[in-house]
């Protein structure tokens, strides 16, 4: 036994010689931690690519991996699914800003998804209420610009910034 790992050594020494590098001790694998999603997300301004979904929004989607536009929530409990992409106010005569919100978290039967959103962050909120709580919507906002989004749904809440073009 002492011979093979003494052996095991000296191939791994020879390899390390060979290429030139010293071998370094390997590390230990960091944790895996998920990033803040904010930091993940476009920011407003930006386009919004067309991604692979997470696993727990693909349901009902014919493709396992399904890449469209969509934005995480920051604390990740929510996904706006954009079918209506780019999101236009005013709204286009074509196409509407027809949005999927899909929530991570288990939701209760008839609760409304509640938006609150603000232009820039800033100023009285503009509020609409979807019914059922997350599911399909259209998602009409007055003006062009970033949305700064307070979601409420079935006693939890997010956040995320969508980017409605004139």
């Amino acid at each position: 036994m002492r011979r093979i790992a003494a052996l095991a050594a000296a191939l791994l020494l020879l390899a390390a010689c060979e290429s030139g590098k010293a071998a370094a001790p390997a590390e230990p694998a960091a944790p895996a931690t998920a990033a803040p999603a904010a930091a993940a997300q476009p920011g407003c301004g930006a386009d919004v690519p067309s991604r692979v979904l997470p696993e727990w929004a693909r349901t009902g989607f014919s493709d396992p991996e399904p890449s469209i536009p969509h934005v995480l929530g920051d604390q990740g409990d929510i996904v706006a699914i954009i079918f209506g992409y780019p999101l236009h106010a005013p709204t286009l005569p074509d196409r509407s800003n027809k949005i999927l919100w899909v929530s991570r978290v288990p939701q209760q039967p008839a609760s409304p998804l509640v938006i609150e959103a603000r232009p820039d962050g800033k100023g009285d909120p503009v509020t609409r209420e979807i019914s059922g709580g997350a599911g399909p919507s259209t998602v009409d906002l007055p003006t062009a610009g970033c949305w700064h989004l307070q979601l409420k749904w079935s006693d939890h809440t997010d956040t995320m910034r969508l980017t409605y073009k004139s």
